[in-house]
């Protein structure tokens, strides 16, 4: 009778390892995991080196690295510690590549769930780095509950890439028009900064909501009062945020002064 060789047979290996016979017979038949021994009998054996191998091999392949490529990784000069530190480089890195896709997909679905059907490749193009989800659950519990809001969702959900375009464009003219009444040295109260404001206010009207003078200078006391918003006034221009939020003001009281009176 033969000596058997020492190791494990092929078919306990690919139950240990969670493949299939067939994908070890392919390994072998390629070269990237030849078997150190056989039995008597012809069939393939696996020692403990073997079997860590196919540990390397499995997970390159689970990085998605094609089979020819594999051999040349797993016989690093380094040996077996250097093939571990490079799977664990290639882990992470792949690891942070899913964790950028999932970001990716959860803005996807907090923005349908906030009305804006647009693909990922579609709101980078729109919103590039901002981010039009990141106060949608604030926005929610602040205002969920109002007809503005939920005009605004009603809107937003039937338009496309290029009504955001358009709508970003507006919004960009709008604030353009700020700078340059706040760069001119005018005074917020005076006619070009209250044609700003009304500026402002109609295009909100136009894309979101029917917006009242009185729910415009909510939102202009709101830019003085959250830093968010305050930020992303006085990063255009530093002290553009108090300034926004009085031509809001003036605009609204001019427009109480010429309401007719109910008698």
């Amino acid at each position: 009778m033969g000596h058997e060789q020492p190791g494990r047979p092929v078919g306990e290996v690919a139950r240990l390892a969670g493949v299939s016979v067939r994908a070890l017979r392919h390994y072998d038949a390629v070269g990237v995991l030849r078997p150190s021994g056989r039995t008597a009998a012809g069939y393939r054996v696996y020692d403990a080196d073997d079997i860590a191998r196919l540990q390397g091999v499995l997970a390159y392949r689970a990085l998605g690295v094609p089979l020819r490529e594999i051999p040349a990784l797993l016989d690093d000069p380094g040996g077996r510690l250097g093939a571990l530190r490079r799977q664990h480089r290639l882990l992470q890195e792949r690891i942070e590549e899913l964790h950028a896709v999932a970001r990716t997909i959860e803005k996807t679905m907090e923005a349908h769930e906030m009305g804006i059907r647009l693909t990922p490749e579609e709101m980078l193009e729109v919103f590039g780095d901002a981010d039009p989800t990141e106060h949608a659950t604030e926005a929610e519990e602040r205002w969920g509950d109002t007809d503005a809001y939920r005009e605004s969702r009603r809107r937003t959900s039937e338009y496309s890439k290029e009504d955001w375009l358009r709508a970003q464009e507006e919004a960009a003219r709008v604030e353009a028009r700020y700078a340059a009444a706040y760069d001119r040295g005018l005074a917020s109260d005076g006619p070009e900064a209250v044609a700003a404001a009304e500026a402002h206010r109609a295009h909100i009207s136009r894309w979101f909501y029917e917006c009242s003078h009185e729910m415009h200078s909510d939102l202009g006391e709101m830019y003085i009062s959250d830093p968010r918003f305050t930020e992303h006034y006085d990063r255009i221009r530093p002290g553009l945020a108090r300034w926004v939020r009085d031509a809001i003001d003036a605009n609204a009281r001019g427009a109480a002064a010429e309401a007719p009176v109910r008698t």
